[in-house]
């Protein structure tokens, strides 16, 4: 019987320049659920009730506390990089939508993930790919937990999967406030932002 050849599987990675053509030539149907992280497509926790509720509750929660001169962008792209352009469940940056319509943001000052089913995703992956991009502060609403765990101060990490991860952790449970490095006057109540 013949030998057959064999045949080293490969991926493609993309860049984000491809990822927006894609976009503009409709590869994906609008809603599907895709986000460029480090090259590769990856598919987003699906919406339940209870993670679409906390989205809700949580951009209400931080429009109040940075104010005017703000936007809470929700299930947004932001432009991090060259193979990176996630849309984190909620996204705070300065300006209005006009500023933003050529290009996505590219450094929110907050960046919040709600996690029901992603939850280690987010705490490592996503983390480690917004502190590489250098993003201050980075929560995580831990809807499971009841918890709001926040992560500050990138550090380089070889060990991570995109080499950095964050330094600083912190968990604050639903009687906590937690207050943004950008609006340091506002103390954001952690039960508020849960369903």
């Amino acid at each position: 019987m013949p030998v057959m050849a064999g045949y080293e599987v490969r991926t493609k990675r993309f860049t984000r320049a491809e990822y927006d053509r894609m976009i503009e030539l409709g590869a994906f149907r609008p809603g599907d659920p895709i986000e460029l992280i480090g090259g590769q497509l990856m598919v987003a926790e699906p919406q339940g009730a209870r993670h679409y509720t906390a989205i809700f509750k949580t951009a209400k929660a931080l429009e109040a506390a940075f104010g005017p001169g703000w936007m809470v962008r929700t299930q947004a792209p932001i432009g991090l990089d060259e193979e990176s352009e996630p849309e984190p469940d909620l996204a705070v940056v300065s300006g209005t939508p006009d500023a933003y319509a050529s290009e996505h943001p590219a450094r929110p000052v907050l960046t919040v993930e709600v996690a029901v089913s992603s939850l280690g995703s987010d705490r490592h992956y996503k983390g480690s790919l917004y502190a590489r991009a250098g993003l201050a502060d980075y929560w995580v609403l831990n809807v499971v937990d009841r918890v709001l765990e926040i992560y500050r101060e990138p550090t380089p990490d070889a060990h991570a999967p995109f080499g950095w991860r964050y330094d600083r952790h912190e968990v604050l449970d639903a009687a906590g406030h937690a207050v943004p490095l950008a609006a340091p006057e506002s103390r954001v109540p952690v039960a508020t932002l849960l369903p």
